[in-house]
């Protein structure tokens, strides 16, 4: 329907259109959708039909899948909103996004989800970087009042914040990185915070060596339950996204069992 520039590494894109009828999100703040990018040269028949798809095609054909967080979904207008990271032509999603224009047709997968803010929690933790910052944005948003949120997200400038904030308008703390690694200044803040209690229910999302970091702290240093985590590699550098999603799983039983043991 339309795009946005949001910031120098961020665009949004407003999907739209009768395809939408029936999608169904809300229940949780980090909603995804699978979008499905066809490889350059192929196309499928109209409408797709993945399994169709799979059984005709060889496999380097299948479409490409990619996870993107639904930042805003409005039922009454049929919109669904969604923020992709660009580094310029760098993936596959991103340089999609900076050139794409209204009218063209998208296929995804989903919603799928499974964390939401608990409003019985004592405070609450939201930390990420650019990866996570969609998600983190629709949880600071959802809110109940008077909650007492903390959140900490990584970007590479001041040019790269965005205007979020709870419904009492707590906004986050921006993390410069600069030439530093990913995730390295965020680490710094997160562990040097004065927690307020360890009744904390927390959301801990983006690349996967600092998310590992930090879910140490959590469970070890505080030991915060499993059940108040929500914490997951969204990427890994030096990964590709199928090859990170082709070891995600046993990496991440992997952590846990490191950490638990």
């Amino acid at each position: 329907m339309r795009t946005e520039r949001l910031t120098p590494h961020m665009v949004r894109i407003v999907l739209g259109g009768d395809g939408l009828a029936g999608f169904d999100a809300g229940e949780f703040t980090d909603h995804y959708v699978k979008l499905l990018f066809a490889p350059e040269g192929v196309a499928y028949p109209l409408p797709w039909d993945l399994e169709q798809i799979r059984a005709t095609f060889p496999r380097e054909q299948w479409p490409r899948q990619r996870a993107y967080t639904v930042r805003l979904w409005d039922p009454a207008h049929l919109e669904l909103t969604i923020d992709f990271v660009v580094h310029g032509d760098e993936g596959l999603a991103g340089p999609w996004a900076a050139r794409a224009r209204p009218g063209e047709r998208v296929h995804f997968l989903g919603p799928g989800g499974g964390y939401a803010p608990d409003p019985a929690a004592g405070w609450h933790l939201l930390v990420g970087d650019e990866s996570a910052l969609p998600a983190i944005g629709a949880a600071m948003e959802r809110m109940p009042a008077g909650a007492d949120v903390y959140a900490f997200v990584e970007v590479d400038g001041p040019d790269d914040e965005q205007k979020i904030a709870t419904p009492d308008g707590i906004t986050p703390v921006w993390v410069h990185r600069g030439p530093r690694p990913v995730g390295e200044a965020l680490v710094e803040a997160v562990t040097s915070l004065a927690f307020p209690s360890n009744d904390v229910h927390a959301f801990v999302h983006g690349e996967a060596s600092f998310v590992k970091d930090l879910r140490r702290f959590l469970r070890l240093e505080h030991q915060v339950p499993r059940e108040r985590l929500s914490v997951s590699g969204y990427w890994r550098l030096g990964e590709t996204d199928e090859g990170w999603r082709a070891i995600k799983r046993d990496w991440n039983a992997r952590v846990e069992a490191e950490q638990e043991s």
